[in-house]
């Protein structure tokens, strides 16, 4: 497969990820965070899937385009694991979406495990994380990916609900 064909594939996986994980969360309340803003095109279309509701971004510096970048509020520029660490949200995130790939595998991999107990703190019970990279976290639930993404292509998880 030619590298602009695992390009698109993998944008196609992204936008089903984050269409599943929209429907999954849409009765529930709280914000969303996009850990990974790049050039924003996750970031515009999250504000498409949930007007109104607030959208956190996170990245070491801002590449996005101008008409993707978060309110300096919603905005959290730095190291992930600092930024994460010291955030103080509203309310706990109903969907997280890390993509934060592109490092090499393996530095890609090492991070998203540095960044499962940061995102863990934040996730809302029932809760939704997608993510380019593997960040299975206990009490998580691996979900199946929609149809026509490849296992493994990219990940969807879902916080376990506290039994009453």
């Amino acid at each position: 497969m030619s590298r602009l064909d695992s390009f698109i594939r993998r944008l196609e996986a992204q936008r089903a990820c984050l269409d599943l994980a929209a429907n999954l969360v849409a009765a529930m309340s709280g914000p969303v965070l996009e850990l990974g803003l790049g050039n924003g095109r996750t970031y515009d279309h999250l504000r498409a899937l949930f007007p109104g509701r607030e959208i956190f971004a996170f990245d070491r510096a801002l590449a996005a385009h101008p008409d993707c970048v978060p309110n300096a509020d919603r905005l959290f520029l730095g190291d992930m694991r600092d930024t994460l660490r010291r955030l103080a949200l509203p309310a706990p995130a109903v969907l997280v979406h890390a993509d934060i790939g592109g490092g090499g595998e393996a530095a890609s991999r090492a991070m998203a495990q540095e960044l499962v107990a940061l995102v863990a703190r934040h996730l809302a019970p029932g809760g939704v994380v997608v993510a380019d990279q593997p960040m299975a976290e206990q009490g998580w639930t691996a979900q199946s990916p929609p149809g026509g993404v490849a296992v493994g292509r990219y990940f969807v998880y879902r916080a376990g609900v506290p039994r009453a």
